[in-house]
């Protein structure tokens, strides 16, 4: 008997699950806006490059192309209703790091601010941008990593227990489950 379940054959959509969601900062000083993103993926190592999916009508949109720089922020699981917050509010209608209760503190290589109060910071100079269809594709280069220490492990290493980020399902938010072994260790 074969342990191989039946399949169905939907039409085309973004079936990928799960993805991290990450704040995005973008602007500068009183334009300073926080978006709210899942649609976001490593696209290069040397140089390293990652990539988000922005909407056109988006006010951060406008932001990013304008200044040519953003920030994605790795908000761990006690930031769920500020992350949220960020998604369904306009930057256009509120200041979004005032009203959430999140700290703009400048960056370490770029003018956009990082949030304080988010455990992983990846600052990024955009290098690309794609129009895809509904979204653009802003690709940025990592340019710098701002981690608390807290995260790091005894290698110096993130440690994923303790940043418990979050994913996104396309229906909800979930946390990591436990570790299902080491890259590499579980060839057969």
């Amino acid at each position: 008997m074969s342990d191989i379940a039946p399949k169905v054959v939907k039409k085309p959509f973004v079936a990928l699950r799960p993805v991290p969601v990450v704040l995005v900062s973008c602007g500068h000083g009183e334009q300073a806006n926080i978006i709210t993103i899942a649609w976001t993926g490593i696209l290069c190592s040397n140089p390293p490059q990652i990539g988000i999916g922005v909407r056109p009508d988006r006010h951060s949109h406008g932001l990013i192309q304008q200044t040519g720089e953003f920030v994605i922020n790795i908000p761990g699981e006690r930031l769920l209703g500020e992350m949220e917050y960020c998604g369904f509010v306009s930057g256009r209608d509120a200041d979004k790091f005032g009203t959430a209760g999140l700290t703009p503190v400048p960056g370490s290589a770029i003018q956009t601010p990082i949030i304080a109060e988010s455990p992983i910071n990846l600052e990024c100079k955009l290098v690309h941008t794609l129009p895809l269809g509904s979204h653009d594709l802003f690709v940025g280069e990592v340019v710098a990593v701002q981690i608390s220490e807290e995260l790091l492990d005894e290698r110096g290493r993130v440690d994923n227990g303790r940043l418990k980020p979050i994913l996104f399902t396309g229906d909800g938010y979930w946390g990591l489950g436990e570790m299902l072994g080491r890259w590499g260790s579980t060839r057969k």
